[in-house]
């Protein structure tokens, strides 16, 4: 390692595979501007509603690219003087691939993806009251379709060459960060099978106490551990670069989901500290230190990081499925906007507010703290004046409430509420997002100076990772600077007011996606109950299923 010579010299690479783009960056050791990078978009297939699949070796292709270029802009010299390379990652997308060939053996199952809602629906059948968090007290986690074990028992069940490839013990399974660190450190001649303890936080396997695998939970959905990677700290040395690649021979020592590089990379490492991310989905992480809380109002619990062999911090978490998203949606699907990130602003000040519309973004359910996969998107209080401008500011409020729902969970599970809230991603480049986050919920909002830090959480662990020493996580000598504070200028009973009738809109938007229809209802079934006196007053009271059901 370059560690001899001035320690400005020592750079710092980081793989951030997200769920829109990859990319390849490069930090100066306790430097929190990045140097050079690279990105690469992704493409995402929708082969049915509700799916979303990326191919694995588009990611591998795109972080072989990000990496060559990367190399290319700093020069053989400056890039000999990458000490090592962290890798941050989406979470919960889940990849199974064969290690002898190290061919996928199937597409990837992207973490908002709700094919798994059946596979959900029948354990659910099983646990007592069919409570969702029911395996809580194992993994942190309550029952859905956004954790990986739900996706891997879906690939078991309908993909043939994983019950074979299982069968035959050549089936690896891992999130996005696994499936880069086995290629990148010689995939079937050799490659690491490794995860960190971020990562394996979010499968709904890992016991949230102990750190490994969970005994029972493995019995459970009946996977075999042989197919699970090793899981290690988030901040220590993994292996090296095999030769084949940009940088060959070059330390991996970090690694970390995606939010929880971000809560790392906005320097939340006290108790009490908390960030929220705003991408395609909106993701906020309040730091609750060595000892986990585990939330009775809708929040998951999950490892926030771990350095080497120090105590695990834990954080609890809520997320929000659709955020960035819908505005996309009003985008392609709509055309109320052509650029989102030029347009998106500027029409929605045209308008002083939404004019009373509230936009629910249930697209495919709606996460914490509701979780409720029956809920579907809504626009409600419509009236002859409404316009596009006053829809695309709802979709920008409904963040913003959101994120407020989010915040009052957390504030009940931990009883001291934060007293301000730091962001980042791409989304918090828009100023009126930002001042309309400061004023629905009620407290300052300090935007980080770089639109995304995720990469540089990630590049921390890794120079952070013991053997190669660094970047000390702990200095304060090297505080984020702020570019901009955001303070409330809504008095606290118009935030209620508002507030309240957001929440009659959520109310309004669950129900609405209810499990296929039985095989056995005949299509006379169907026939008899539409003949039934008053049968609409009952379908809309109790629901086509239960009525259904009476009949059965």
């Amino acid at each position: 390692m370059n560690q001899d010579g001035d320690m400005e010299q020592n750079l710092i690479g980081v793989i951030d595979a997200g769920t829109r783009t990859v990319q390849f960056c490069v930090f100066r050791t306790e430097h929190t501007k990045e140097i050079a990078k690279h990105t690469v978009d992704i493409t995402t297939a929708v082969p049915q509603e509700g799916w979303s699949e990326q191919d694995p070796r588009e990611i591998l292709r795109a972080v072989e690219t990000c990496m060559e270029n990367v190399a290319k802009t700093l020069g053989s010299e400056a890039a000999e003087n990458i000490v090592t390379i962290g890798i941050t990652n989406q979470r919960e997308t889940t990849i199974v691939w064969d290690k002898t060939t190290g061919e996928p053996l199937h597409n990837a199952i992207v973490w908002n993806d709700i094919r798994t809602d059946s596979t959900v629906d029948r354990i659910l059948a099983k646990v007592p009251e069919q409570n969702t968090n029911y395996f809580k007290n194992h993994c942190g986690l309550p029952i859905s379709p956004y954790f990986s074990a739900f996706k891997i028992k879906w690939l078991m069940h309908y993909v043939p060459q994983v019950r074979k490839a299982m069968k035959a013990k050549t089936c690896l399974f891992g999130t996005v960060d696994s499936w880069i660190i086995w290629n990148l450190t010689g995939g079937p001649k050799g490659g690491k099978h490794y995860t960190d303890v971020t990562n394996a936080s979010r499968t709904f396997l890992m016991n949230i106490d102990l750190l490994n695998w969970d005994p029972y939970l493995l019995r459970y959905f009946k996977i075999p551990e042989d197919v699970l990677p090793e899981i290690k700290s988030s901040s220590e040395i993994y292996g090296r670069v095999a030769e084949d690649w940009p940088f060959g021979g070059v330390y991996i020592s970090g690694v970390l989901g995606n939010q929880q590089a971000s809560l790392l990379g906005q320097r939340c490492l006290k108790e009490g500290q908390a960030k929220n991310t705003y991408r395609s989905g909106c993701f906020l992480l309040y730091n609750t230190g060595t000892q986990k809380v585990m939330s009775t109002h809708g929040l998951v619990t999950t490892v926030a990081y771990k350095f080497g062999n120090s105590p695990a911090v834990y954080a609890l978490e809520g997320s929000v499925a659709v955020a960035g998203a819908a505005i996309k949606w009003l985008r392609d699907n709509m055309g109320f906007l052509k650029d989102v990130d030029k347009d998106t602003e500027s029409l929605a000040q045209e308008v002083f507010n939404t004019g009373d519309v509230y936009f629910v973004p249930a697209f495919k359910g709606l996460y914490a703290p509701y979780w409720r996969k029956d809920a579907r998107g809504i626009i409600c209080g419509l009236t002859a004046f409404s316009t596009k401008q006053h829809i695309i500011r709802a979709a920008l409020e409904a963040i913003c409430f959101q994120t407020r729902d989010i915040l009052q969970a957390m504030n009940k599970d931990c009883g001291i509420p934060l007293t301000k809230l730091r962001v980042d991603g791409k989304m918090s480049e828009n100023n009126l997002l930002m001042q309309l986050q400061a004023d629905i919920s009620g407290i300052p909002v300090i935007r980080a100076e770089s639109e995304d830090i995720t990469a540089l959480g990630a590049a921390m662990a890794a120079g952070a990772a013991e053997g190669i020493d660094i970047w000390d996580i702990n200095s304060e000598e090297r505080q984020l600077v702020p570019i901009n504070t955001f303070l409330p200028t809504s008095t606290e009973s118009e935030r209620d007011y508002r507030y309240s009738k957001w929440k009659m809109a959520v109310q309004r938007s669950l129900g609405w996606a209810v499990p296929k229809k039985s095989k056995i209802m005949t299509e006379e079934r169907y026939r008899l109950l539409s003949s039934l006196p008053g049968c609409i007053y009952i379908m809309v009271s109790f629901g086509m299923l239960a009525v259904a059901d009476l009949l059965a």
